[in-house]
């Protein structure tokens, strides 16, 4: 593939800023040429990755990783100290709460401000300006100065400005997160079809919105990229280092334990749809735990999980909508005290479809585990009917409880399944109807 295929190429940034200790030292530098009185700090160190067009990329890491300062350095706002980038058309940029606004003037003025900035003249932003003050939707805020504006409401001005100035590459660094729900929904959508063209660069601490909506994804660490890779495999990794750093060293211990039992009603349809081509057909595959799917301390570890009938067989293939037994088996290495022990199921893109895990069934008992026990967990429940397409079990079993714990084991895609010929016609998944009632008055 030629360097002419992507329309954003970023190769060895590199960012030093230099820290003085006293402001002084500034103007004592600039004739003091030949002694460094500052520290060096880099931000970033070496930084490469390309996109094409139609590509969409999460960028994620913790505070102080570099992120922002890797934007800026594409948006042009701050210079490299080594390496460039090549940029192939328009940069849009939603980096930070007001910029490129003057806090004096109107709504409508920096409408024009703004866009001006982004090389639209007068004209064009004549011609889009009704269909921007609808999108931002603040009403008669737009004729009042932006100093008067809630923070969502500069949101939804500064995005409703770069959703419409025909950008190539849409840059968002974590400003969603402070609009309402209906914008960022409408934001969403937005973005969505954006990606199909464009190139989406999306900064996010959320990674199931980075696998949501991104193909692909940068984690930054210490200011060096750590992986580059597909969005699901990254948040992945990334998560797993999260949980590593809060590891610290505690006592544990490991217990069967009986679930409380909850009433179920089965879907009045289900004898119909299974006798259907809408029966929802789920394939299950082996269990894997290979190395580079899971991590935690090893104080406990998950030795199988399987889906099984009500008999106990374990089973290769199940029917959406009725009831089945999830069962995860752990082995204690060493003692510990309240095992929380959880499951989520995940769709092909790494987003949790539904889950759920032990603590409130056991979070009035006292339960501690010895080296040598074994935990045998069973989760009964209807499975719901699911989508066609791929899906995965992650399984857990951590210490503590659901704020403060130490992960013990922890694998992504410990079980794999495939679902065919769903009845799902909406959402996610299909929850089973107890009874739908029609009326003609």
């Amino acid at each position: 593939m030629s360097c002419n295929d992507y329309i954003l190429s970023v190769d060895n940034i590199s960012k030093c800023f230099e820290i003085y200790e006293k402001p002084s030292h500034r103007l004592w530098q600039m004739f003091f040429k030949n002694k460094k009185l500052y520290k060096e700090f880099w931000a970033l160190n070496d930084i490469s990755f390309k996109v094409k067009r139609g590509e969409s990329v999460g960028i994620i890491g913790r505070n102080g990783a570099g992120k922002s300062t890797l934007l800026q350095i594409i948006c042009n706002t701050l210079s490299p100290t080594d390496g460039q980038t090549k940029i192939q058309g328009k940069v849009a940029a939603l980096l930070e709460l007001g910029a490129g606004f003057n806090p004096e003037f109107s709504g409508r003025d920096n409408v024009y401000l703004c866009a001006s900035l982004y090389g639209m003249t007068k004209e064009q932003i004549d011609e889009r300006y009704e269909m921007i003050a609808n999108f931002a939707d603040i009403g008669d805020f737009i004729n009042q100065p932006v100093k008067t504006y809630s923070s969502g409401m500069y949101v939804r001005l500064a995005f409703a400005v770069i959703a419409h100035v025909d950008a190539d590459i849409l840059i968002i660094d974590e400003a969603l997160a402070v609009g309402d729900a209906l914008f960022t929904q409408k934001c969403m959508r937005f973005l969505r079809e954006f990606k199909k063209n464009g190139v989406l660069l999306f900064v996010s601490h959320d990674t199931s919105a980075v696998t949501n909506l991104c193909d692909k994804a940068v984690w930054l660490k210490n200011g060096k990229v750590e992986s580059f890779d597909s969005a699901k495999i990254v948040s992945e990794k990334y998560m797993a280092d999260l949980y590593q750093s809060k590891v610290t060293k505690n006592d544990k211990k490991v217990v069967e334990t009986e679930k409380k039992e909850v009433k179920v009603f089965r879907d009045f349809r289900q004898d119909f749809i299974n006798s259907s081509n809408l029966r929802n057909d789920i394939q299950i595959f082996q269990f894997d735990d290979i190395e580079n799917n899971n991590f935690g301390k090893g104080g406990a570890k998950i030795s199988d999980v399987f889906i099984m009938d009500e008999d106990g067989n374990a089973l290769n293939w199940f029917v959406g909508g009725e009831g089945v037994t999830l069962r995860v088996e752990v082995e204690v290495n060493e003692e510990i005290k309240n095992p929380i022990v959880g499951f989520s199921i995940r769709d092909k893109l790494g987003q949790p479809v539904f889950g759920d895990n032990t603590f409130l069934h056991t979070i009035s008992d006292n339960l501690l585990c010895n080296a040598g026990n074994k935990i045998v967990v069973d989760f009964d429940f209807q499975m719901p009917v699911l989508l066609n397409g791929d899906y995965s079990v992650t399984v857990a079993v951590a210490d503590g409880d659901q704020n403060n714990h130490v992960q013990h084991h922890w694998i992504n895609d410990a079980l794999l399944f495939k679902s065919t010929a769903t009845s799902a016609s909406t959402g996610l998944v299909g929850i089973p109807m107890k009874n739908i009632k029609i009326n003609i008055i």
